[in-house]
């Protein structure tokens, strides 16, 4: 029987394409995608209807961040009109009579605006604006107090009472790449060892060998499935997370034995799941579509952009059908955290209730085997 299944799987070209080449020409597109590490060189529109050299150094403080692309607007129509055609992201406008106004003691408003439909374009500038407007009037404010007789130690203090240190702990770049790739990578593998399994349950019915396939019984048919492309899979997402961390330059030699551990529970429980649908439907295109729509979403069901808890109840309930939500935790403590064996293993016990899928398998085998019998597929 394993000959069979190896024999089959040499010959099936499509196969071959899932556990090879295919899986890491998406990985390659999608890293491409975030090559530039962070947003940059986004649009925003200044209105400067104060024209000093105040307002000056302010748009020459929003022109060095590498985020922002100033482009300047004569009048604030036209940069409104800009921003509703989504041709800027932000807008900021510099009133009249504000260096003045600073200059006697008076509070000028700075009206900034972003679309924040863009989410997190928009967090990004928002953050990026203030403090480029900020570092620009922070001199005035210092000017203006000592002018006033503030010793220059306590106007210091006063410009900036607080002082921030951001320090990522396990993204010291806040790389685009670090951030997203590791849990798009899950979401690509949960992908690929689904259509592995389904690969492998339709090529039966496509050349009518379902026969031949349960002929020594069938949970012996599914032991060597199971015993061929899992092992298979595991290897296939070990490779993977390998390769995709030694080019974001992340050493993880120390943690792989782990995270094997943790995709091979990934694994099973897919194959699990995957094998249940196919019990139940007992046809290999309404069993692709199924999975695919179930997995689709499995990316912002992670709560790597988006916190879990905040998710409706109903979005909740599906994240845990998937596979992919117990095991990002998992990687991301391993990876991130350095935890221990015996920390994993109280993770992976978060698979438990997946075993329940094998009665659902086991009826719907006995069935597909009962009704070969009678009239082969």
């Amino acid at each position: 029987m394993f000959k069979r299944e190896l024999k089959a799987l040499w010959n099936d070209p499509w196969q071959l394409a899932l556990l090879t080449y295919l899986p890491i020409v998406a990985l390659v597109l999608l890293g491409w995608i975030f090559t530039s590490a962070m947003p940059r060189e986004l649009p925003v529109a200044i209105v400067d209807l104060d024209q000093s050299q105040l307002s000056r150094q302010l748009a020459f403080e929003l022109q060095a961040s590498p985020t922002i692309n100033l482009q300047t607007y004569s009048d604030l129509a036209a940069a409104k009109h800009a921003m509703q055609q989504v041709d800027m992201y932000a807008m900021v406008v510099i009133p009249q009579g504000m260096r003045k106004d600073l200059l006697t003691g008076h509070s000028p408003i700075i009206d900034v605006r972003y679309n924040s439909q863009f989410l997190l374009v928009g967090k990004l500038l928002s953050s990026q604006i203030q403090q480029a407007l900020a570092a620009g009037l922070k001199q005035v404010s210092l000017s203006s107090q000592l002018s006033r007789g503030v010793p220059k130690a306590q106007a210091e203090i006063n410009v900036s009472p607080i002082k921030q240190q951001i320090t990522p702990l396990h993204n010291f770049n806040s790389h685009y790449q670090v951030f997203l790739m590791p849990a798009i990578l899950v979401a690509l593998g949960q992908i690929v060892v689904m259509l592995n399994c389904l690969n492998s349950f339709a090529r039966e019915l496509r050349h009518n060998a379902v026969s031949q396939w349960l002929a020594q019984g069938a949970f012996y048919g599914l032991w060597v499935k199971a015993l061929v492309y899992i092992p298979l899979s595991v290897l296939q997402l070990a490779a993977l997370n390998w390769a995709l961390y030694l080019y974001l330059g992340v050493d993880i030699s120390a943690q792989l034995p782990l995270l094997l551990l943790a995709q091979l529970f990934m694994a099973i429980a897919i194959w699990l799941v995957v094998t249940a649908v196919f019990m139940l439907l007992k046809d290999s295109a309404r069993a692709v579509s199924f999975c695919a729509a179930m997995y689709a979403p499995a990316f912002p069901f992670m709560g790597v952009t988006f916190p879990t808890h905040d998710m409706p109840f109903v979005a909740q309930i599906w994240r845990l059908v998937m596979p992919s939500s117990y095991y990002i935790e998992q990687h991301l403590a391993i990876v991130s955290s350095h935890i221990n064996l015996g920390q994993l293993l109280t993770m992976l016990s978060g698979y438990l209730p997946f075993l329940t899928l094998l009665i659902v398998i086991a009826l719907g085998v006995t069935k597909l085997a009962q009704t070969n019998a009678k009239e082969p597929i």
